[in-house]
């Protein structure tokens, strides 16, 4: 991960634009699929489209969500990891991507699962290919269970947090970050309370309203 450009871009669901952005010093990470995991998987691929630079290192993201009535464990959710694996590995193995990132809120009943998904995952991955996966705030703090997790970096999500930002200390908005995994990357937003301590990590930031409306704030705001 440390091969790549400090500050990189998400991408979501959104027809962007992002030529004008420098490869020397931006990368991209852009929602490649979304896996819905219920009585069945349902796999929706990304539809809008991203201009970019030919040169910008590329991030391939796969979101994970969980619906009502799915089941996560026994013979059931092994079959279920297995699939959603297959369908990860479509993303990991397009030409030119420089990582693959795994985005899954996971609730504490399906930590099992996700562990041993990972694990598969990293098992089948392209040989030398990264893996990073986002990670609530409580993960990296007061929560310690992703210490052995097979991935290369978790990236702290500090934005839309505000039920585990009650739980932070006073005198400051963010938790203080203990786990080693999530020591050297950070999630932010353009328009959200931007962290201390990020001088010198890997920053990924997620665009509220879009590029095409937040790319300013970029310039208007200094990043840590």
């Amino acid at each position: 991960m440390n091969r790549l450009p400090r500050k990189t871009l998400w991408v979501w669901e959104r027809p962007e634009d992002l030529r004008q952005i420098d490869p020397a010093t931006t990368a991209i990470a852009w929602l490649d699929q979304t896996l819905l995991i219920g009585r069945q998987i349902t796999v929706e691929p990304r539809r809008q489209s991203i201009i970019y630079p030919g040169a910008v290192q590329r991030i391939a993201v796969v979101r994970i969500e969980v619906q009502p009535g799915a089941e996560l464990s026994g013979e059931s959710g092994q079959k279920i990891e297995h699939a959603i694996v297959d369908r990860i590995l479509e993303s990991a193995r397009k030409p030119g991507i420089a990582a693959l990132q795994i985005d899954f809120d996971a609730r504490r009943s399906e930590r099992g699962f996700y562990a041993g998904l990972l694990g598969d995952l990293r098992s089948r991955m392209p040989e030398g290919l990264p893996l990073s996966m986002t990670a609530l705030a409580s993960w990296c703090s007061y929560d310690d269970w992703i210490a052995h997790l097979p991935v290369d970096e978790a990236v702290p999500m500090f934005f839309r947090m505000e039920p585990d930002r009650r739980m932070a200390p006073q005198d400051r908005p963010e938790f203080r970050i203990r786990e080693p995994l999530c020591s050297g990357s950070v999630g932010i937003s353009t328009r959200e309370h931007w962290p201390n301590g990020s001088a010198g990590k890997r920053i990924y930031i997620f665009a509220d309203r879009g590029w095409h409306e937040d790319m300013h704030l970029l310039a208007a705001r200094r990043l840590p």
